[in-house]
């Protein structure tokens, strides 16, 4: 039931027990972490915007869409500076994808309110604001070219390859191997940033001779990912001497330190990518986000003909359906797709009759 008095409350005093409230749902497992993590950044970031010290039941419909409004030219986080995306496709600063999440989180937060007694009415129902997509995917959302993608892999490689003997800084900060293995597991597998986080050391094993990730996904699925050799080389290489020479015994589990000795956060690493671009040659190299790279992994395995139930398990979906989303054009797959026709052969050289 609805409480018979509306409660007075800031923006930032309903903020702030929302996210109580939100954080509590974890212990019970009615959200997980990662979902709760999200509905908290996004209602702090909506009291942020809509200004904390106003009274809650005091906004209307208008005043949620200025802050939506005000969300979608908020400069994305996971860009940083150093390596700039390309500004020839125009559009918000967050992604339609970005907008509607952020969206969903504020009818939740305002559904609470009404039963919490914070509002008389949710203003939701009177919000005109809606995220569109229009010209496709961001620059930094794409998939890479096969160009490109070599490009930054061999960086990678090149980057672990110096390792903790390399020059420079002091020996118990260097990050060589980590960053470089960061980004051959990203484009390699494609997993979400926050299941590369979360990972532990524990996770990789070997069966058979072959290196594994467990990863802990969504919904409390795993799967049981290989790894191509140059990855588990890398690998084998930071778990062997990179990862000790950061670890201060604050997280004796997490697979990626940082240099203070803390697990890794998802913020930390679009500057992992950013610095190891840097080391690509201009000609091949174009900016990426995590969630790029996730793409690149999906359009190259589905491009080389990849079993389309094999890559969405290695991306760790349910429903085939979903791979669509990840699915990018590449420059000249048609006519390569044609060259070999499954009916026909190979065309090219064939007499003329």
């Amino acid at each position: 039931m609805r409480p018979s008095e509306i409660q007075r409350l800031t923006v930032a005093e309903t903020a702030d027990r929302y996210a109580e409230m939100v954080r509590a749902k974890t212990s019970t497992g009615a959200l997980t972490p990662r979902t709760a993590e999200v509905y908290v950044r996004d209602v702090l970031t909506f009291a942020e915007l809509a200004g904390g010290a106003r009274v809650l039941d005091d906004l209307g419909g208008q005043d949620v869409d200025e802050v939506l409004l005000a969300f979608a030219r908020k400069p994305d986080g996971r860009r940083r500076a150093g390596v700039a995306p390309d500004r020839r496709v125009a559009g918000p600063v967050q992604s339609a994808a970005s907008q509607a999440r952020f969206r969903r989180s504020l009818s939740a937060f305002f559904k609470y309110a009404v039963v919490a007694g914070w509002v008389q009415l949710d203003p939701m129902g009177a919000v005109t604001v809606r995220p569109v997509q229009r010209g496709g995917l961001r620059a930094e959302r794409r998939a890479l070219t096969a160009e490109q993608a070599e490009g930054l892999l061999g960086a990678a490689r090149g980057l672990a390859e110096t390792g903790p003997g390399g020059v420079g800084g002091r020996a118990d900060q260097r990050t060589e191997l980590r960053d470089g293995l960061i980004v051959l597991l990203l484009a390699a597998v494609g997993p979400r940033v926050s299941e590369l986080t979360a990972a532990n050391a524990e996770d990789f094993f070997v069966n058979g001779g072959t290196r594994y990730w467990r990863i802990f996904g969504k919904g409390g699925r795993t799967r049981d990912v290989p790894l191509p050799h140059p990855v588990a080389e890398v690998l084998d290489a930071y778990l062997a001497e990179g990862r000790a020479l950061l670890d201060r015994g604050r997280e004796p589990k997490a697979l990626l330190l940082s240099w203070r000795g803390r697990r890794l956060a998802r913020g930390d690493v679009q500057g992992v990518i950013d610095r190891v671009l840097a080391r690509v040659e201009p000609g091949r190299r174009r900016g990426v986000t995590p969630h790029g790279l996730r793409h690149t992994t999906a359009t190259h395995l589905l491009a080389a003909a990849t079993d389309m139930d094999a890559v969405r398990r290695v991306l760790g979906h349910s429903d085939l359906s979903t791979l669509g989303r990840y699915r990018d054009e590449l420059p000249g797959e048609l006519e390569a797709a044609m060259r070999v026709h499954p009916l026909l052969g190979p065309v090219e050289g064939r007499r003329r009759g």
